[in-house]
């Protein structure tokens, strides 16, 4: 089983979160994030290494940022854990993602 681990700025946002459906519509996203670790967008440039999930809710973007470590077994790749760096609306996501990220 793969772990997940929630890091402050997420953890912080989902702490605040009310709205039981979004709630749960995160959490089916976590889910499919860790039965599938590249179902996300991968990013590139300042936050490659970084994927990003898009949940539509009430016609709003909400973005869910992860990141994926891996640990060398013999002939492959395995997935240890999956790293929730960030959640929120898309309306400057990204630019807080990067200040955070570095």
């Amino acid at each position: 089983m793969t772990n997940v681990r929630i890091l402050p700025p997420a953890a912080k946002y989902f702490k605040k979160l009310k709205d039981k459906k979004l709630k749960k519509l995160y959490l089916d996203a976590i889910n499919a994030i860790t039965l599938d670790p590249t179902i996300g967008e991968e990013k590139t440039g300042d936050l490659s290494g970084v994927r990003g999930y898009d949940i539509y809710y009430n016609r709003i973007n909400y973005e869910l940022a992860y990141t994926v470590e891996y640990v060398q077994k013999e002939d492959s790749d395995e997935v240890e854990a999956v790293i929730i760096i960030m959640a929120g609306t898309r309306e400057n996501f990204y630019d807080e993602l990067k200040r955070y990220w570095k």
